[in-house]
């Protein structure tokens, strides 16, 4: 069936197949055009990726090869706030154990253009920031190869820390990509252990003639208090997690002590614990040490001693329930204070 349009016939089946073949070349230059710029920004990645390990983006860089596609690469990237003005020091915390895992994949065997490290920083980036609606840094986000991110692609910071480590493991679970974290040698723990070392042994070396100073148990119950006074107020979990001191909010200004979440601190909320369990201990063996006053005089020439231990222990284990009790209000580690008590015990002399 031919159509005659102004003495020119138009022959249908041929209309179609040419509209057909126009489509074609349409499609196949807008996907030829696809794979020029998707090579084209895999090539400016590898670029800057071989001068550092950590790419810095601002907002038109971030816009262009980390949210626009096409894209067949993951991107780890870093929001943070290093800035001095800034005051955040978790940030250059996090900043450190973040180049430690950077360089670890940038300079191992394994390196690909599968996957880039990069950070946007507040002052640079900004309108990033309020396009992702983020108040707080410094936060760790996946930006997977297709797709959107999801809940899992933010890094849990509050609850697992920003250790290298750590953070590995959570690229693993998003991008199948394993990274065996290097870190540089360190010796300064073992400086410190090798002079504390020292200084006790020259200690013990000028006091050798009279030694009677190590058998003091008032001296070693003090030495006790403290080290669990520190492990029940939250310090070793501030040298896990390496938490900042206090919260900045950059809006308002408004300084926090107190982190709003039961599953982590600041080292200030420890410092409270601290002197908190200070005032408690104290209470607590105020009632102990009465008890054991009314216990020795009653039973002063009594032989059966095994009696009065039972009753101190049993008293002890009542001001350990109540103090843990009390404890219970912080996220710090309530269940070591019994260490106190049966230390204490452990040291009563009996007559």
């Amino acid at each position: 069936m031919a159509v005659v349009f102004k003495g020119f016939p138009f022959n249908l089946p041929f209309a179609s197949i040419l509209l057909i073949l126009l489509l074609c070349l349409q499609s196949g230059g807008g996907q030829k055009k696809k794979e020029n710029m998707l090579a084209e920004k895999v090539e400016q990645m590898m670029e800057w990726s071989s001068r550092r390990s950590v790419i810095r983006m601002n907002g038109d860089k971030f816009r262009r090869f980390v949210k626009a596609p096409p894209r067949n690469y993951s991107v780890i990237v870093m929001f943070t706030a290093l800035q001095p003005q800034r005051q955040c020091s978790v940030c250059r915390q996090a900043n450190e154990e973040y180049q430690v895992l950077a360089n670890s994949w940038r300079y191992s065997s394994a390196f690909s253009n599968k996957l880039f490290f990069t950070v946007v920083d507040y002052d640079e980036g900004a309108d990033v920031f309020q396009q992702l609606n983020m108040n707080s840094a410094p936060t760790f986000m996946h930006f997977p190869a297709k797709g959107k991110p999801k809940r899992a692609d933010t890094f849990d910071l509050q609850r697992i820390g920003f250790a290298s480590e750590q953070l590995a493991k959570w690229i693993a679970d998003r991008t199948d990509v394993q990274i065996r974290v290097f870190r540089p040698p360190n010796y300064s723990g073992t400086i410190a252990l090798a002079l504390l070392v020292s200084l006790v042994g020259g200690l013990l070396y000028l006091r050798r003639n009279n030694l009677e100073f190590i058998y003091n148990k008032t001296g070693w119950a003090m030495a006790a208090l403290c080290v669990v006074f520190a492990m029940t107020s939250g310090q070793m979990w501030n040298h896990i997690r390496g938490p900042p001191y206090a919260h900045k909010n950059p809006q308002n200004g408004q300084v926090s002590y107190i982190h709003g979440s039961s599953q982590a601190q600041f080292v200030a909320e420890s410092h409270i614990i601290l002197l908190l369990n200070i005032l408690s201990h104290k209470t607590s063996f105020c009632t102990m040490c009465l008890s054991l006053c009314s216990v020795n005089e009653v039973n002063r020439n009594n032989p059966l001693t095994s009696h009065r231990s039972v009753f101190v222990l049993v008293t002890f284990q009542k001001c350990r329930m109540c103090h843990c009790t009390f404890l219970n209000i912080s996220p710090a580690f309530s269940e070591q204070v019994h260490l106190i008590y049966l230390f204490a015990f452990s040291l009563i002399k009996y007559d």
